[in-house]
């Protein structure tokens, strides 16, 4: 579904900021795999995600999503195949937009339809059937606007609007990060389900080493822009009982 082929990624080159955040990265993931990425501050996880998402173009190397080579092409021209939840809640919704009119544009996404869609009583329905799997009860309250929302809110949210329209790749961005530790485990629970019934293959960037062990099948290390580690669920497990608080030092 992704491959990476010889990636190397170089901001400022030639310059005395230069900095190598990518180095010679070749990766592939397979259709359905959940794959955790760590690695230190400036490992250059983000760049990875950036490079698979489209916002960073390599500098040199090749990238394909689900065959086809993607290199050159802009974020918004991946958007039929990949959804992106981010670290900051906030980035992710419509504030001033009612929930419903929020998930109304997730179902418009990445394809032209009516302008109508979302407004009938069965787009309703299926958008609180949605809504209703967090068990937070925000599915009686869908012409509340998405801004008074507390931040796991707007983030458990957001993890369902990626689904609403064709999605293959779910990139989630730190996305427990800013919650709190209640918020936090529904959401990865959420998405570890969702990632399941909807065969998703997904990417899990995090510092929680709980986490890490916990959720995904695939667990990769990044350091200096290298690929360090590539551990099946089974190798991660054993990895992650032993002290590994080195890795982020």
């Amino acid at each position: 579904m992704i491959q990476l082929e010889q990636v190397t990624k170089v901001f400022n080159p030639g310059r005395v900021n230069e900095v190598m955040a990518l180095n010679n990265v070749s990766l592939n993931i397979q259709q359905g795999e959940f794959v955790i990425i760590i690695g230190a501050n400036g490992s250059g996880k983000t760049t990875l995600f950036n490079t698979i998402a489209g916002a960073v173009i390599p500098t040199k190397g090749k990238v394909w999503i689900a065959g086809e080579e993607v290199t050159t092409l802009p974020d918004y021209k991946r958007s039929k195949w990949i959804a992106r939840v981010f670290q900051n809640p906030f980035d992710g919704t419509a504030p001033d937009l009612t929930i419903l009119d929020n998930f109304r544009l997730a179902a418009l996404r990445t394809q032209s339809k009516p302008l109508k869609i979302g407004i009938n009583t069965a787009f309703k329905r299926s958008v609180q059937n949605t809504i209703a799997r967090l068990g937070m009860g925000l599915e009686n309250k869908l012409n509340q606007p998405m801004g008074t929302l507390s931040g796991g809110q707007r983030q458990a949210l957001t993890l369902l609007m990626s689904i609403m329209d064709t999605t293959t790749v779910l990139l989630l961005d730190e996305p427990t990060a800013a919650l709190d530790p209640k918020s936090a485990d529904i959401i990865l629970k959420v998405a570890q389900s969702l990632i399941k019934e909807y065969q998703l293959t997904a990417i899990f960037i995090t510092h929680n080493l709980k986490d890490a062990q916990q959720y995904g099948n695939r667990l990769l290390q990044i350091h200096q822009g290298k690929l360090v580690r590539d551990l099946n669920a089974a190798e991660k497990h054993k990895l992650l009982l032993q002290n590994m608080y080195e890795w982020f030092g």
